[in-house]
């Protein structure tokens, strides 16, 4: 299936989806999520299920959400060029710079397609890492496990304020809007049950992240 009717012309510009560790409760998790997510209540869906360990809930609904901002912003690649976004921007107000604190400290000005591609890349990082994501049943979690999450989710937030910003029209035009705002609406909501990101953070979208509280 393609995302915005814009075909398999643009499959080269996807990452293979990341899945959870099969086998695992990881497995069992993601599970549990396609049948709530089937259901069409979000709000049951972010819960944390009875008896569930946080982290492992943790674990496995951010390899889904990164899926998501993933497939969602690769679908706007021809849109979303160096040229067209030269920033990292949420409106007017909000500009994004680019560290990843080991290969670049100082925060750097970059175009939102470089900066998307610098955040994947990251992001791919930390859940290939078993110290950080491990992969085995019963594996212990670092002790900084979420922060990680925390940082990971700011920065999703940040490619779904520029899509809004920049590239909303477009995808009105492709008439898919509505699964833009579904897709946003799950991640509003779970980083709101398990407060993932500060307040001051949202405010590129707060009237909309209020809005999906209010519902």
């Amino acid at each position: 299936m393609s995302l915005f009717g814009l075909g398999s012309r643009n499959q080269k510009t996807f990452r293979p989806k990341k899945s959870a560790p099969s086998g695992s409760k990881g497995a069992q998790l993601q599970k549990h999520i396609d049948a709530t997510l089937g259901s069409g209540n979000l709000r049951e869906a972010v819960r944390l299920p009875p008896g569930e360990d946080l982290n492992e809930w943790l674990a496995v609904n951010t390899v889904d959400f990164f899926n998501q901002v993933n497939i969602l912003h690769g679908t706007l690649t021809e849109f979303c060029t160096a040229s067209t976004c030269p920033t990292m921007t949420a409106g007017a107000k909000y500009e994004y710079r680019w560290a990843d604190g080991v290969t670049i400290k100082k925060p750097i000005e970059v175009s939102a397609p470089k900066y998307v591609e610098y955040l994947m890349d990251w992001i791919e990082t930390q859940l290939d890492d078993e110290f950080i994501f491990p992969q085995k049943l019963g594996a212990p979690f670092p002790p900084n496990f979420q922060d990680v999450v925390k940082t990971i989710f700011k920065r999703l937030f940040r490619v779904y304020a520029h899509i809004y910003h920049s590239h909303f029209q477009k995808i009105v035009s492709l008439k898919e809007e509505a699964h833009l705002n579904t897709c946003f609406k799950h991640f509003v909501l779970f980083t709101w049950e398990f407060r993932l990101i500060d307040k001051g953070e949202l405010a590129p979208l707060y009237e909309l992240v209020e809005s999906i509280l209010q519902l």
